[in-house]
């Protein structure tokens, strides 16, 4: 069904399926990208996710990332390790590898870069990490559908990625149908989490 769906996104942008690499399709630059943890649409020219949903739920902790690496998917154009070396950019997690710790199946596939965002270090372990705790608190209760809206500068990083400006995380409550939506700048935070919430 998801090899369906990327033929069709393909088919419909006029681009050849064959051989599916990334030089045969360069008219494909925005790539809406189906894993089983989650959908994300994708810029190849930004190498930058520029929405990503998942599902949140009462899942149980079975595995550990341990050593776990990001890793660049066939086929994708990303970012890669040389954005993020020796600078304040983290590889910041947009489907949390905490939500998806059931299975070590699951856990990996939010290491790869179709996941991955260059996240200011402060907010990715900080403010953003905190709501990401506060999620799976919430999810014990109702499950989530959580949707992550990446803006982004002028900046380009010497190696290609463009620099996300901001984060918009809307999280959808499906039992009493509430949202509630969270705007951070792409910087270190000055206030708790709380206050990012946005109407």
């Amino acid at each position: 069904m998801k090899t369906l769906r990327l033929l069709t996104l393909l088919a419909v942008m006029g681009c050849s399926s064959e051989g599916l690499t990334q030089d045969k399709r360069e008219c494909c630059e925005d790539l809406t990208v189906e894993t089983p943890i989650f959908t994300v649409y994708y810029s190849e020219s930004k190498q930058q996710p520029i929405t990503l949903t998942y599902l949140s739920k009462d899942r149980p902790k079975n595995v550990d990332r341990g050593s776990m690496n990001f890793y660049k998917e066939n086929n994708y154009h990303t970012s890669d390790n040389a954005d993020y070396y020796r600078n304040v950019w983290d590889k910041g997690h947009l489907a949390p590898a905490a939500t998806f710790s059931d299975s070590n199946q699951n856990l990996k596939k939010t290491f790869s870069y179709l996941n991955c965002a260059l996240q200011n270090q402060y907010l990715n372990r900080g403010q953003w990490r905190l709501l990401e705790e506060q999620e799976r608190k919430w999810d014990d209760e109702q499950e989530l559908v959580v949707t992550i809206t990446v803006k982004f500068s002028d900046s380009i990083l010497p190696t290609g990625a463009n620099l996300p400006s901001s984060f918009t995380k809307c999280i959808k409550f499906t039992t009493n149908n509430e949202t509630r939506c969270y705007t951070f700048p792409n910087s270190r935070p000055n206030k708790d989490w709380r206050e990012y919430r946005v109407n």
